[in-house]
């Protein structure tokens, strides 16, 4: 169950490098930027995304 944490950690880290291309290639190269903040957001959702049916997962094993 551990794993399912660290690609969580792995899609906020993608999040954080995005944000930080975003940043860089904004005034440089508009599209790539755009590029970069399609990732941005994608990979918040998956974060929590992840993080919801995890707990989900681990309240149901909790029950039983």
């Amino acid at each position: 169950m551990k794993y399912f944490k660290v690609f969580e950690i792995a899609y906020l880290v993608i999040a954080v490098v995005s944000a930080y291309e975003v940043y860089q290639e904004w005034n440089v190269d508009r599209t790539r930027a755009y590029m970069f903040l399609f990732f941005l957001v994608f990979s918040l959702f998956m974060f929590f995304f992840r993080r919801f049916y995890r707990r989900k997962f681990q309240n149901r094993d909790k029950q039983n």
